[in-house]
C-alpha cells in the first residue's frame, strides 16, 4: 500500500486514455470504471476527511484486495477513465489501468484472490488446549475449568495429527496455539511439545509458527527467555487498565488481575519479547477502551480488537452484552486515541472483531476449513467454543478431512451464502462475522451478524485510520 499522486501515475494514463486532464464533474461513485461489475463489487473511496486531509482518499480495490491512498486528481482521473467512450467499449481497460496503479501500489493477482480464510498462504491452525486449569475466572470464558493436563503421548499425537493434516493437503505451514485454562501452569509441557514439533517442522519441511495464548500473570524471566530460545511468539490478554479489565478478568478469590498483567507485559518487553495484546471488547469494559489504547500505543504493541461472544458457559451476564450505540460510541472514541498515536504498523486486521481488511477473504475464520482444536485428551473439535461436541480424535489418519466432512456443529458459510451479505460492499473484508454468535441469535447460518450494524458503523473508520497512518509515515519519510 502506497500513497499515488495525479504525476506518478500521468505519463502511464496518457497511453491508455490520450488523455491525462478533467474539469468535468464526474460521477464521484466512479462506479464505471468496469462496466462488468456489479455495484458492490466497484472500488470503495473513503474520505480521510479533516484535519487538513480533504485532498486526499483511499481506495480499496474488492478485485485485488489492494488498497491505496490517492489524491484528488487522481480520483479525477479515475472518473475521467472510467465515463470516456474508450474505457465503456473496451472492456479491457479497467485492468488496464489496474496494471498501471499496480506499478504504483496495487498489485494484481490472478483469479485465486478470493482467500477461503484469512491468511496469505494456505495453512494449517491447531488449538492446543494443554490444561483446564486456571488461576483466574474471567466472566466470558468458554471453557469448564477441568482439573485436567494433557500428557507429553497425547502431545506428541496432536503435534503429529496437525502434520498430517497440512501434508495431506500440500500445506507448507503450521501454526500451533499453545492455551488452557493457562498454559503457563505447565510450561514445561509447554517447551516438550515445541521441540518435538520443531523437530517434525525440520523433518516434513514444513513452516511452524508458535504462540502462547495466555494471561500473563504468571509470566517471569525464565520462562520469557525460554520462549525466546524456542521461536515462541506471546500473546496475552488484557482487556482494559485497572477495573476495566478487572471487571471481565480476575483471579479465582475474586481480586483483579490488571496490575499482574501489565507488569508482565512491561517485563517482556525488558526482555525483548513483544508480545501480542488480545482484547475483549463487551457492555461492561467498552468505556474503558479509549484508555487502554493510549497504553498499548505508547508501547508499540500489536494489539487485536475482538467482540464479546456470548456461549454455553456465558448466557446471562448482560453487563456483556454488545448494546449498538454504546459500542459504536467507545469504539469510535478508543480510534479518535488511536489517529492521535498512529503506528507504523498497518491495523488493517486489528480494529473491528474478526473483520481483516488486508485482503479479501470469503470467511471470517478458518473454522471447518483449516482448523482444528484439541482438547487435554487429543479430541478434536470445529471450534473452540464447541469444544463439548467432538467430531475426531487426534487418532484419525487426517482431522482435518474429518472435520471438512461433519455436518454437525459449527457451519463456515461462504459470505455469498449469507442472506443479505450478498449485496454488501463490505463482504469480502467483513466475511460475515462470527458464524456460532450468528447461529446463537437467530438459529441460521446462512443470514448476516447480529453485530452488522456495529460493523458497518466503523469500517470506513478504520479505511481512514489506515489512510492517514500511511500518509503520515510517507510524508515523514520523504517520500512525497
Amino acid at each position: 500500500m502506497r500513497v499515488i499522486t495525479y504525476e506518478s501515475i500521468q505519463s502511464s494514463v496518457r497511453q491508455i486514455t490520450g488523455q491525462c486532464d478533467c474539469d468535468c464533474a464526474c460521477d464521484s461513485s466512479i462506479k464505471y470504471i468496469n462496466d462488468n461489475l456489479t455495484v458492490n463489487e466497484v472500488p470503495l473511496i473513503v474520505d480521510l476527511g479533516p484535519s487538513g486531509h480533504s485532498l486526499w482518499h483511499i481506495a480499496l480495490d474488492p478485485l485485488t484486495g489492494n488498497i491505496a491512498v490517492i489524491d484528488r486528481d487522481v480520483l479525477r482521473l479515475l472518473e475521467a477513465v472510467g465515463t470516456s467512450s474508450q474505457a465503456r467499449n473496451a472492456p479491457s481497460s479497467s485492468w488496464q489501468l489496474r496494471n498501471v496503479l499496480s506499478s504504483q501500489s496495487f498489485s494484481v493477482p490472478d483469479n485465486t484472490w478470493l482467500n477461503s480464510s484469512p491468511g496469505i498462504m494456505p495453512g494449517l491452525v491447531a488449538w492446543l488446549h494443554l490444561t483446564g486449569n486456571c488461576n483466574l475466572r474471567c466472566s466470558y470464558c468458554y471453557l469448564a475449568h477441568r482439573n485436567t493436563t494433557m500428557s507429553k503421548e497425547t502431545g506428541y499425537a496432536v503435534v503429529d495429527a496437525s502434520f498430517r493434516s497440512a501434508l495431506n493437503r500440500g500445506w507448507s505451514s503450521v501454526k500451533l496455539k499453545y492455551t488452557g485454562g493457562e498454559p503457563l501452569l505447565c510450561f514445561p509441557l509447554v517447551v516438550d511439545l515445541q521441540r518435538y514439533a520443531q523437530t517434525q517442522a525440520s523433518r516434513y519441511n514444513i513452516n511452524l509458527d508458535s504462540v502462547v495464548l495466555s494471561n500473563g500473570t504468571l509470566l517471569n524471566p525464565e520462562i520469557i527467555t525460554t520462549m525466546q530460545d524456542l521461536d515462541l511468539r506471546l500473546m496475552i490478554s488484557l482487556d482494559g487498565l485497572g477495573e476495566w479489565h478487572n471487571s471481565q478478568r480476575h483471579y479465582i478469590n475474586g481480586h483483579g488481575s490488571s496490575v499482574d498483567v501489565q507488569y508482565a507485559i512491561d517485563l517482556a518487553l525488558a526482555y525483548g519479547l513483544v508480545p501480542d495484546i488480545s482484547i475483549t471488547v463487551s457492555g461492561s469494559n467498552i468505556q474503558g477502551l479509549p484508555q487502554l489504547m493510549e497504553w498499548i500505543l505508547e508501547r508499540d504493541l500489536p494489539f487485536s480488537i475482538n467482540f464479546y461472544r456470548e456461549n454455553d458457559k456465558v448466557v446471562s451476564r448482560t453487563a456483556l452484552k454488545l448494546e449498538e450505540e454504546k459500542i459504536i460510541r467507545g469504539m469510535l472514541a478508543a480510534y479518535k486515541v488511536i489517529e492521535q498515536h498512529l503506528p507504523r504498523r498497518s491495523l488493517l486486521a486489528s480494529l473491528v472483531d474478526r473483520a481483516n481488511f488486508a485482503f479479501p477473504h470469503l470467511r471470517p475464520c478458518s473454522v471447518g476449513q483449516g482448523y482444528l482444536v484439541f482438547d487435554t485428551q487429543g479430541q478434536v473439535s470445529k471450534c473452540q467454543m464447541q469444544m463439548d461436541n467432538p467430531v475426531t480424535d487426534s487418532s484419525a489418519s487426517d482431522p482435518l478431512a474429518v472435520v471438512r466432512a461433519a455436518e454437525s456443529g459449527i457451519q463456515n458459510l461462504s459470505v455469498d451464502e449469507k442472506e443479505e451479505c450478498r449485496a454488501c460492499r463490505w463482504r469480502y473484508w467483513c466475511g460475515g462475522g462470527c458464524p456460532l454468535l450468528t447461529y446463537r441469535a437467530t438459529g441460521r447460518y446462512d443470514v448476516k451478524s447480529p453485530n452488522c450494524n456495529i460493523y458497518k458503523a466503523l469500517y470506513p473508520e478504520v479505511i481512514r485510520l489506515e489512510g492517514l497512518r500511511l500518509l503520515k509515515y510517507t510524508q515523514r519519510d520523504g517520500v512525497l
